[in-house]
């Protein structure tokens, strides 16, 4: 018998009674529902739990599951009673959940609001805007880009080379992240966030062939067509300028705004 892998599969999602308020945060049923675009972490779990030949961690997933092993956690912290929280659950080869809930800064707005943000205008901003750095060296492509799980030394990586570059911790609250690429040169995502950048006029997304994560945000702005897939390779690192426009989103705080600067 083989021994236990020493990771877990990942994923991360909010619970927000704010989020019982949008039309668009169902259930697969229809249902408003607390914890966000949850269908779509369930999904990924599968995929993950297939692409890492975890057959009982597989049959372990359900919505029904993956909700109640979510909705443990916020009932285990009573003192954050009503207020967002930052739900990180873990999933192990043999099927058992785990995992833990923290506070995090309430949203101001609908989630999906800076997609529409007008380059242009420059006119519709919430929330601080992101310095993007970009990497110093291409970041490893493999199946840990392309699923979420607990090995994330690839991500710490780049971030330690960012704060050595830097000669100081990265900064909060005029918060910083960092675009990654990979050894073709092209565009993936950042250490927390899937990307977009503004391309002629539209906003191009990293396909999944760069290995880069099939967030659950992403999904859904390119299932409303908000973003659209690189199909044409315009995304080279290469390509990335001073000051362009970047819209950073994931499962947690939905999208935000970055720009790029240090190039």
């Amino acid at each position: 018998m083989s021994s236990p892998s020493n990771y877990k599969l990942l994923t991360c999602t909010r619970y927000d009674p704010f989020l019982l308020s949008l039309t668009w945060n169902n259930d697969s049923d229809g249902a408003p529902s607390p914890f966000l675009l949850l269908r779509f972490h369930v999904d990924r779990l599968v995929d993950a739990a297939e692409r890492h030949a975890w057959a009982t961690a597989k049959a372990a997933i359900s919505l029904d599951t993956v909700k109640a092993a979510c909705q443990e956690l916020v009932d285990n912290a009573p003192e954050f009673a009503s207020k967002p929280l930052k739900i990180r659950l873990l999933l192990d080869e043999a099927g058992c959940f785990s995992g833990a809930a923290t506070v995090i800064s309430p949203l101001v707005a609908d989630p999906l609001i800076t997609s529409t943000f007008d380059l242009e205008l420059e006119s519709l901003l919430f929330g601080p805007i992101y310095n993007i750095y970009l990497d110093t060296q291409p970041c490893p492509t493999s199946i840990f880009t392309s699923t979420k799980t607990t090995e994330r030394r690839v991500y710490e990586a780049s971030r330690a080379r960012r704060t050595k570059q830097a000669a100081g911790p990265i900064s909060d609250p005029h918060p910083d992240d960092i675009l990654l690429y990979n050894d073709g040169g092209f565009v993936t995502e950042s250490t927390i966030s899937n990307v977009a950048l503004y391309r002629g006029t539209k906003w191009l997304t990293p396909p999944a062939s760069t290995g880069c994560l099939p967030g659950v945000f992403r999904r859904w702005l390119l299932e409303l067509g908000r973003i659209h897939e690189d199909t044409t390779g315009q995304l080279r690192i290469s390509s990335v300028k001073e000051g362009d426009w970047v819209l950073l989103f994931n499962g947690v705080v939905g999208c935000r705004l970055g720009r790029v600067v240090g190039v």
